[in-house]
């Protein structure tokens, strides 16, 4: 062989060298919420995600200062939220460049700032003066951190899936009338110009029923045929998904980014909640990392991979009024795992199994209902919407809103592929270029 030829053969050794001995990993987010009075000090928590899961980025549902400067230099990217209550105020610029100078300037860029999310939910919850300010605060707040030279923080506001009309079938869904054109369209319309994604927040957990539930929990099931498309939906995450894409295509912005801002099923709940349980919840959990790691999309958004939080990191006994809001975390706050889908490290993990736990933990914190729930979003109410508990939106019709169908799913239950498969892989690819290489 031609010396000539000897840096790019030797390249390409070291690069299949490489493919050996690198562990694939899927990446995931998580919302760390802290209505616990047993939780561990946020040092702990940054040190063990960071050294200890595959867990890249947080979402936490304020600006606790302690939680940003815990996560300083772990390369962690972390979302912070202006509380509700904050944002009419930040409509004024001068207020805003306050906040960014209280809440982000000094931490930043050594903790890596990823979203500030303005407001939780604000079109579900309302109040209307809420609402209208909303996308005013988030512009602001923007210029705000383009004058500090902080271009790369993105803003965004995450929405219960309240903001549709209908999402059965996919084809047919759309935002509804009122806050389409008054709030989400120029919402959209900033996000398309600042590169940020569209925050939404799918929990399949509330649509279920016996009937349907494999298709909420990722699972085998006949499917959901859309007659418009032609489309078998296999899991109620696509049709979620795909609903809310259909919606933002109709107001002309289908190639916003969609970020799933919260996720989850809970591990123990209410003695009429049977389907809260370890097992769900690993099948729904698995499920869904495998869904967004695997880079598929969804039938109508083919090849896209969303940014995922799952909620929630910690079971939070001061959570209410239900149980099932006290146990949707992935870890005890002793950071043992309720069940196991693959969060921890290979090396530090068991193999994946279903459940962590058996029938062992509907709570693992006090049973008695109510607690302070301010940072609780839109599952802290099981019961079917009819119009925003603030107010409806402007054009709504005052016969109420349709039910909130909530729901998405899988067929398949776990979302970790095995060390033992990946590695097989990758010694056949090997074997194959080196064959190619060396005829």
């Amino acid at each position: 062989m031609a010396p000539s030829e000897n840096p790019s053969l030797h390249t390409v050794l070291f690069l299949l060298i490489l493919l050996l001995i690198v562990p694939a990993t899927n990446s995931i987010g998580v919302n760390y919420g802290t209505l616990g009075d047993n939780l561990p000090p946020p040092s702990q928590v940054a040190h063990f995600l960071k050294t200890r899961t595959v867990i890249d980025r947080i979402r936490i549902f304020d600006v606790n200062k302690d939680i940003i400067k815990a996560f300083a230099n772990t390369g962690i990217l972390v979302s912070v939220t202006v509380p509700n209550g904050d944002i009419p105020s930040l409509t004024d610029p001068r207020t805003a460049r306050r906040w960014i100078d209280s809440n982000i300037k000094p931490f930043y860029p050594a903790t890596k700032i990823h979203y500030i999310c303005v407001g939780t939910e604000v079109l579900h919850w309302g109040p209307q003066n809420l609402v209208d300010n909303l996308v005013p605060a988030m512009k602001v707040l923007h210029s705000g951190l383009v004058k500090e030279g902080f271009d790369e923080i993105k803003i965004s506001s995450p929405h219960s899936l309240g903001i549709l009309l209908s999402s059965d079938p996919p084809s047919n869904a759309s935002f509804r009338p009122g806050w389409d054109m008054g709030n989400l369209a120029p919402m959209l319309q900033f996000l398309k110009e600042t590169k940020s994604g569209f925050m939404v927040n799918p929990y399949t957990y509330f649509g279920y029923s016996p009937a349907n539930a494999n298709f909420c929990l990722f699972k085998p099931n006949p499917g959901l045929f859309d007659k418009a498309t032609g489309i078998t939906y296999t899991n109620q995450f696509d049709q979620l998904m795909d609903a809310v894409h259909v919606s933002m295509k109709k107001l002309g912005y289908p190639d916003v980014e969609i970020v799933v801002a919260e996720t989850g099923w809970p591990s123990g709940g209410d003695p009429a909640n049977v389907h809260a349980n370890p097992i769900n919840a690993a099948a729904y959990i698995g499920g869904l990392m495998k869904k967004v790691n695997s880079g598929d999309g969804t039938p109508l958004m083919p090849g896209r991979k969303f940014e995922t939080y799952i909620f929630a990191l910690f079971n939070e006994n001061l959570k209410g009024p239900s149980l099932d809001e006290k146990n949707f975390g992935l870890f005890r706050p002793d950071f043992t795992q309720v069940y196991n889908v693959g969060i921890m490290h290979a090396a530090q993990a068991p193999s994946p199994s279903p459940i962590g736990a058996t029938a062992d933990a509907p709570a693992d914190g006090p049973s008695s209902s109510g607690g302070p729930w301010d940072d609780a979003p839109f599952f802290n109410k099981t019961t079917s919407f009819s119009g925003s508990p603030g107010q409806a939106p402007p054009a709504s019709s005052s016969t109420g809103a349709p039910t909130i169908v909530n729901a998405n799913v899988r067929d398949s239950s776990l979302a970790t592929t095995s060390t033992s498969v990946v590695l097989a892989a990758r010694f056949a690819l090997i074997i194959i270029l080196v064959m190619i290489l060396f005829p």
